[in-house]
């Protein structure tokens, strides 16, 4: 099963609803070092546990091209979203997404659509 790590600048409550539907999904608040875990950590955590990064964070997406690293990548392309909306959005596309993960290393979720890129 695809397992999660939801990046600092989105709602704990994204990975608690995702516990919810069963993934094994981690926030960054549940971190020894909390919503100050840097980037590189993340990304090392990520390969250790084969773990899918949830982020907005562009810096990402250079990481993962440039150096392979976090182990996969959800990039959210939504712009400003409130949570509620941002729930919503998952619920409707979160089995999607982890289906996409067993061919997929690096997705892109918008308001419309996911990008799976090669």
């Amino acid at each position: 099963m695809t397992k999660f790590l939801v990046d600092a600048q989105l709602p704990r409550r994204l990975a608690l609803a995702m516990r919810e539907l069963g993934f094994d999904v981690l926030h960054t608040l549940d971190l020894p070092n909390g919503n100050r875990t840097s980037d590189a950590e993340l990304n090392l955590i990520s390969l250790d546990e084969q773990r899918v990064v949830i982020t907005k964070d562009a810096d990402f997406v250079e990481s993962f091209l440039l150096q392979g690293a976090p182990y996969k990548l959800l990039l959210l392309s939504t712009g400003n979203i409130d949570n509620t909306e941002l729930l919503t959005l998952f619920a409707a596309n979160i089995a999607q997404l982890a289906a996409m993960f067993e061919t997929y290393a690096y997705v892109e979720l918008d308001r419309d659509e996911m990008i799976a890129h090669q």
